[in-house]
């Protein structure tokens, strides 16, 4: 492969984390949470609706963790992983413009579309991850995989800073309300995430393999390897150790993306300034993770991702006694500094220990664990919040899946060779 060829594919692999960065930023971590409480789910009490948007999001993770390993097996038999990557892209695209008409109060559909977004998101996101082997030699993973979060940062914060922009001065837009232009940002997400994702369709290839199977052969070949690897995990103690600690601290950080604004508004807190600050967050994330895409290859990947899970447990710890919009900019920005880090050493770590011809199989049980433990933390903090009747005591469950997740991750031991 020439170097232009290599540059290519590497830049279109990471441009498709600018493409549905836009999800996960104007969607699942602002406006979703944002317009179910106060436009689909207005009408239910305020720690209900807290408790819902956890069991949506708990739901659609629960389904893709299912079927994760699965189709991972079935895309390694195949070589066909940028196929199921774009089917479940496209399945997220449609979803997410679906959104634009939802009427108000109609909570339950609401759900349900964003269950079916999430899966098209998620299920991409598993084969996404599993060709950064294909794109980026080893010695290159670390920087190319913070290069697609940090590019994800900047292009989901571009088009959130529009949205956003929108929903403060609708009438710029020829708009008559704010709840107009929310519903308007769906459809740009979904367009936005379509055209960006052109690169990888058309540039990325994927070595292909003589030896495919079709049909119910090949659900079956799927079975069969996803056992075999199940049996290997259980021998490969650097594996399953790191699945387990990933499952934790996980956990944390994508609640903390799903629930920040729920838990914010449940304060009281002002909903533009909750957005403003989640803006900041994408802004000060893009040379955030650039910085740790750095810091691993210079320094340690292991300790870095430790670093930043000590950094999201003291920001957790001050989330409990968040008074005021200023407490939550200033969170805000240190979740930026970290949240790109965390996510990129994890996944170009994981590609350290993993067998090379088994990847998308391997990034399945690894995608399934995050979605497993995407489970927990909504359904817990929402659960919390109503037992107890204060949302700020749901936090405490983030600290403990941080303190925990980082414990068992110092544990882990490289192996000298992984492929």
């Amino acid at each position: 492969m020439s170097s232009a060829t290599e540059k290519r594919q590497i830049f279109s692999w990471a441009l498709y984390d600018w493409a549905n960065s836009a999800f996960a930023t104007t969607v699942m971590a602002g406006f979703f949470p944002l317009f179910f409480k106060q436009f689909w789910a207005a009408n239910l009490p305020v720690v209900e609706s807290t408790f819902r948007l956890g069991l949506a999001n708990t739901t659609a993770s629960a389904l893709v963790a299912v079927m994760a390993p699965l189709m991972g097996a079935i895309a390694d038999k195949r070589q066909s992983k940028k196929s199921f990557l774009s089917t479940f892209a496209i399945l997220g695209m449609l979803m997410t413009a679906t959104l634009f008409f939802v009427g108000s109060s109609q909570w339950q559909l609401a759900m349900l579309v964003y269950i079916v977004a999430i899966i098209g998101f998620s299920g991409a996101n598993l084969f996404y991850d599993s060709l950064l082997t294909d794109v980026a030699r080893k010695d290159q993973r670390d920087f190319v995989s913070a290069l697609g979060f940090a590019l994800g940062y900047l292009g989901g914060g571009l088009l959130f800073a529009l949205n956003v922009f929108m929903s403060l001065k609708p009438e710029f837009f020829g708009l008559a309300a704010s709840s107009m232009a929310v519903r308007i940002s769906f459809l740009t997400v979904a367009l936005w995430w379509f055209v960006f994702s052109l690169p990888l369709f058309f540039f990325v290839h994927e070595p292909r393999s003589s030896k495919t199977v079709e049909g119910f052969a090949m659900v079956v070949a799927g079975l069969k390897q996803l056992r075999a690897t199940l049996g290997k995990i259980r021998k490969l103690r650097a594996v399953a150790l790191f699945l387990l600690a990933y499952w934790l601290y996980i956990d944390g950080v994508q609640t903390m993306v799903r629930m920040a604004v729920d838990y914010g508004m449940s304060l009281g807190l002002n909903t533009n300034h909750l957005i403003i600050a989640l803006l900041l967050t994408q802004f000060v994330g893009f040379p955030a993770a650039l910085f740790f895409g750095w810091l691993g290859k210079k320094w340690d990947v292991k300790k870095s991702i430790l670093v930043a899970i000590g950094v999201y447990t003291l920001i957790t710890l001050r989330a409990y006694s968040m008074q005021s919009s200023a407490d939550f900019y200033l969170l805000a920005v240190c979740v930026g500094l970290v949240q790109g880090g965390v996510q990129a050493l994890s996944r170009s770590y994981y590609t350290r220990l993993i067998p090379k011809n088994q990847v998308a199989e391997f990034f399945g049980f690894y995608n399934m664990w995050g979605r497993f433990a995407a489970i927990l933390g909504p359904l817990f903090m929402g659960w919390v919040a109503v037992a107890t009747g204060s949302s700020r005591s749901s936090v405490f469950v983030l600290i403990l899946l941080f303190v925990s997740g980082g414990l068992l991750l110092a544990t882990v031991k490289e192996p000298a060779k992984t492929e």
